[in-house]
């Protein structure tokens, strides 16, 4: 089994959030040893996500959002407009890293693009995901593997409605502040293309790739295939 030397890229606009999450599932089973390791880079309609290990009751007040019970790990997160979210899609063995070496490289990847804007950030070892020095969250992690293989990924904050997150206990820590890019720079943040292309480079970088590339020579499963 060869390490890949280029990672793929796709760029997915606006999407609800079942039909992608079944298609990360659907990649992930029927991928096999030639298939290539791709970062999935969109932004979800209003819903609350629950991981495995979530409790009914970090979730406060959904109100009109709703709720999907799902596969990864962790507890009750947001997804919405104003939020960069990328899945990664890839094969753990082929690259010889494990779950901890691959959450390292996503939460320093964040923490290297924020810095790029100003912004000082960190993780924690505690709590998967990138604080800002006040100890706001900006950015959420929840990963599952499979197979060797893993879908889910990153979340990150840069123009939203923040007042969402008071419905929930954020990744199951009451009064947990949640902050984003916009803020924290108090001017216009970055488009998301802007932050595709750097996120996906330092990830890329970080996890030995020599290539990042876009992904539309490679066929989606049928699901994605009809978003």
């Amino acid at each position: 089994m060869s390490r890949p030397d280029s990672i793929y890229v796709r760029k997915l606009g606006r999407q609800s959030y079942e039909p992608v999450w079944r298609a990360m599932q659907q990649y992930t089973d029927v991928r096999d040893a030639d298939s290539p390791d791709e970062l999935w880079f969109l932004e979800h309609d209003a819903v609350f996500t629950q991981g495995q290990a979530g409790k009914a009751e970090h979730i406060l007040m959904p109100g009109d959002i709703p709720v999907v019970q799902v596969d990864r790990g962790g507890q009750v997160t947001y997804h919405g407009p104003g939020q960069l979210v990328g899945y990664v899609l890839i094969d753990l063995r082929r690259l010889g890293i494990g779950i901890r070496d691959l959450v390292t490289a996503i939460e320093n990847s964040i923490v290297a693009v924020l810095a790029k804007l100003g912004i000082a950030a960190h993780p924690r070892a505690d709590a998967p995901g990138v604080y800002v020095e006040s100890g706001a969250k900006i950015a959420q992690l929840g990963l599952r593997v499979r197979r060797g293989c893993t879908f889910h990924g990153l979340s990150l904050n840069i123009d939203m409605d923040l007042s969402v997150f008071l419905r929930i206990n954020p990744c199951g820590h009451q009064g947990m502040e949640v902050t984003d890019i916009r803020r924290q720079r108090n001017t216009a943040p970055p488009s998301q293309a802007e932050l595709i292309q750097a996120l996906s480079a330092e990830l890329a970088g970080l996890l030995g790739y020599l290539n990042c590339r876009e992904a539309s020579e490679h066929a989606l499963p049928e699901t994605l295939g009809e978003l």
